[in-house]
C-alpha cells in the first residue's frame, strides 16, 4: 500500500510529510520508509558487503531516523537520511575490523570465464575492496545516482572533495578491475 503511493508522492507532500515526521507521525514515517527503504538497503548493502550486515544496519538507519526526528533541521531529507546510513555503516566497518578478508577473497580467485552474475560480483568485491571514503562516494554517484553537491552533503566534506573521492575511486576500480578487462577483451 505504501509502496505504490510512495513512488507517487510529489515534493510538497514529501515536505509534509518530513514536518509531520518531526510531530511524530507514523503515518508520515511509513510514506518517508516506502519512499527511501530500496535505496537505503542498497546503499547498506554495498557499503557492508554482507546480506545480514545489510539488513541490521538498514534497521538501525531507520530506527535512528524515527528516535533523531526532531533533529532534523535542514532542507534535504534524503541527505540527511544517507547521513545517518553513512554512520551506521561505519560503526558496522569499525566494529568488523577484518578488512583484510575482503583482500583474501578477491585476490584469491582465479579469474575464469564469467557469465553476467560473476561479472557483478567480481565488481562487488573490488568495490569492498576501496576505502570506505572512496566506497561511500562511489556508491552514492554511481549506484544511487546522487549529485556531487547532495554527495557533498551526505558525507559532510566540500563539494571538491566529493568529486575528488569519486574520481579517485574510479581510478582505483579501474586498477582493481583490470584483470576482468584483460579477460573480457582477450576472449
Amino acid at each position: 500500500m505504501f509502496g505504490k503511493r510512495a513512488n507517487r508522492v510529489n515534493d510538497d507532500e514529501l515536505k509534509q510529510a518530513v514536518k509531520d515526521l518531526k510531530k511524530g507521525s507514523a503515518e508520515a514515517f511509513q510514506i518517508l520508509y516506502a519512499k527511501y527503504n530500496n535505496k537505503v538497503y542498497r546503499f547498506c548493502l554495498r557499503m557492508l558487503g554482507d546480506e545480514a550486515q545489510a539488513k541490521d544496519a538498514f534497521q538501525e538507519t531507520f530506527i535512528r531516523v524515527y528516535e533523531h526526528r526532531k533533529d532534523f533541521h535542514g532542507k534535504n531529507f534524503a541527505a540527511w537520511l544517507f547521513t545517518i546510513a553513512r554512520h551506521t555503516c561505519l560503526n558496522f566497518i569499525r566494529a568488523r575490523k577484518d578488512h583484510d578478508s575482503f583482500d583474501e577473497v578477491f585476490h584469491g580467485k582465479k579469474t575464469e570465464k564469467q557469465s553476467d552474475i560473476g561479472m557483478k560480483e567480481y565488481i562487488e568485491s573490488a568495490i569492498q575492496m576501496l576505502p570506505p571514503a572512496m566506497r561511500e562516494a562511489i556508491i552514492l554517484r554511481e549506484y544511487e545516482e546522487l549529485t556531487y553537491q547532495e554527495i557533498s552533503d551526505v558525507l559532510g566534506i566540500d563539494l571538491s572533495l566529493a568529486k575528488v573521492r569519486v574520481h579517485r575511486g574510479r581510478v582505483l576500480l579501474r586498477k582493481l578491475l583490470k584483470p576482468l578487462r584483460k579477460e573480457l577483451y582477450e576472449s
